[in-house]
């Protein structure tokens, strides 16, 4: 319900802040774009989070226009600014990559890089003014607009779907369709007892299986978890000095305090992201895993 004044409640605002611009098929309206929140929900799982959609490819195309930008103007004698900073994150990338992944792929390093630039700009859109974009969208007449685009499970599930496809195809090039099914089935429990062991295989089968399908869910829930509260906590800042509960300067400083915290959370999510998908993909080459 809205307040007596007209503006929103609190409740509304943290709700309006938590929705995406969804598009999708509506059971009364059809193909639409959603103007509520209860619209948004009842498009159901095929819906199109518009938002998330727009951000992760414009700031995907930001990473790949600038580091090409870079990779044009390369020189052998002193870099400029920007060609030396590029040049400092592959060797960071690389140096990683090399301490975690011990076997010869020359694609590996390209996505370890990929991911954690991608991603870190993702994060980066979270320390901007919560309410800043989202109100000039408002006044343009588009209802939602969420900025930060890994506060969506569904853009995380994607980046972490991708890892798992790569996991499974490097496991059943390297090993064959048939190590790959040894692998599950052959560990942790082993018995020489030829009647035990089609117990074994089942029980071993369900124990691998689910730690193969908890590698992209700790991925996604990792990386989502982390950014939906920060974003939930900037809200509630903001809710809180609009409701007077913290006054003036009170607000400046928790405003300001949470986003210096928070610049170390952008892009340490990245990198876990990315260290994780490197060892993962090790352990997808290692036979004796």
């Amino acid at each position: 319900m809205a307040s007596e004044s007209g503006l929103p409640t609190m409740e509304e605002h943290i709700a309006h802040h938590l929705t995406n611009l969804t598009f999708g098929l509506h059971p009364e309206k059809g193909m639409s774009f959603a103007t509520t929140s209860t619209e948004a929900a009842e498009m159901g799982f095929w819906a199109i989070h518009v938002d998330s959609m727009l951000w992760s490819i414009a700031l995907g195309l930001l990473f790949v226009l600038t580091f090409r930008a870079a990779a044009k103007k390369v020189t052998a004698g002193v870099p400029g600014g920007w060609q030396n900073f590029v040049e400092m994150l592959m060797d960071f990338v690389n140096d990683n990559v090399r301490g975690s992944f011990k076997h010869k792929n020359d694609m590996v390093a390209p996505l370890a890089l990929t991911i954690f630039v991608w991603i870190f700009l993702l994060n980066l859109m979270d320390l901007v003014p919560v309410d800043l974009i989202p109100h000039i969208a408002y006044l343009l007449g588009i209802p939602y607009f969420k900025i930060v685009p890994t506060t969506d499970i569904n853009v995380t599930a994607g980046l972490a779907l991708g890892v798992f496809i790569l996991i499974i195809y490097y496991s059943l090039k390297i090993k064959g369709p048939v190590g790959f099914i040894k692998e599950l089935t052959g560990i942790p429990f082993q018995t020489n007892i030829v009647y035990i062991k089609p117990f074994f295989w089942v029980i071993n089968f369900v124990l691998e299986f689910i730690n193969l399908l908890a590698k992209p869910a700790s991925l996604a829930l990792r990386l989502f978890g982390n950014l939906y509260a920060a974003e939930m906590i900037f809200i509630l800042i903001g809710v809180m000095y609009s409701a007077g509960l913290i006054m003036g300067l009170a607000g400046g400083v928790l405003h300001v305090g949470w986003a210096i915290f928070h610049i170390l959370v952008v892009p340490l999510q990245a990198f876990i992201f990315m260290v994780l998908t490197v060892v993962y993909l090790d352990m997808a080459y290692s036979e004796d895993h």
